[in-house]
């Protein structure tokens, strides 16, 4: 997964796979899905990032399938 943040369009760009997109699909006013052919998500496009989902800051967390 890559994740890409455009500060100088507030656009935020979220890669899942690197397959082929096959369609663009518009969820809300600002935010867009790519998929392939088999409608598997590849990648999304939040614009106004900062303004639509709060993105001031970013993290990422892998978690275990093991119990705790």
């Amino acid at each position: 997964m890559k994740v890409k943040y455009f500060s100088d369009t507030d656009t935020s760009h979220i890669e899942f796979t690197d397959r082929e997109v096959y369609e663009t699909k518009e969820i809300s006013e600002n935010i867009y899905i790519d998929i392939d052919s088999k409608g598997n998500i590849v990648s999304m496009t939040i614009e106004h990032a900062k303004a639509n989902s709060n993105l001031w800051e970013f993290s990422y967390q892998e978690m275990s399938s093991q119990p705790v």
